[in-house]
């Protein structure tokens, strides 16, 4: 019986890793490539955001939301032919069954997916894939988040295509 949990754990334990692993090798896949742009961000940055004080509060409720995440990821190819394939072949590495999407944007070039992890009612992943003619670009926000703050921060940190997340509030 005690064998039979064990197994047991260490299942789940590494089904909860499988989807973050199967994004972290498209990362390391592409990372050393310098036609790519590779932004690493760590937890650590993010905590430094506990010690600042605002006057305001909206921005004081940024400044938590961004002390709650443990890193973030981009990576980014422009001028590319192959942005399309790179869209399809990171989605092909993505568990379908570990996250939910929450948009997609498809305009005449681009193709762009927004897709949570969630467990428990908290977002614990917030992942971007756009991939168009001539671009490609992936960004995996990690930690606990909180979705109405993301637009937000993606303001305050100035990362390109967050932004679109206001349109959830829009659409609710």
């Amino acid at each position: 019986m005690k064998k039979i949990l064990v197994t047991g754990m260490i299942l789940i334990v590494a089904a909860a890793a499988h989807g973050q692993d199967a994004i972290t090798r498209f990362f390391d896949k592409y990372s050393s490539d310098q036609s790519f742009t590779n932004v690493n961000i760590t937890g650590r940055m993010f905590g430094l955001f506990t010690d600042l004080e605002m006057e305001d509060e909206e921005d004081q409720e940024v400044m938590d939301a961004i002390s709650k995440l443990k890193g973030l990821k981009i990576l980014a190819k422009e001028d590319t032919d192959r942005g399309k394939e790179l869209y399809r072949e990171a989605f092909s590495l993505i568990p379908k069954n570990e996250y939910d999407e929450l948009m997609s944007i498809r305009d005449e070039d681009n193709d762009m997916k927004f897709l949570i992890k969630e467990k428990n009612g908290k977002v614990s992943e917030l992942l971007m894939v756009m991939g168009g003619n001539h671009e490609f670009f992936i960004l995996t926000l990690f930690g606990e988040i909180d979705l109405k703050q993301v637009a937000k921060i993606s303001k305050a940190m100035d990362i390109d295509g967050l932004e679109q997340l206001e349109r959830l509030d829009k659409d609710n």
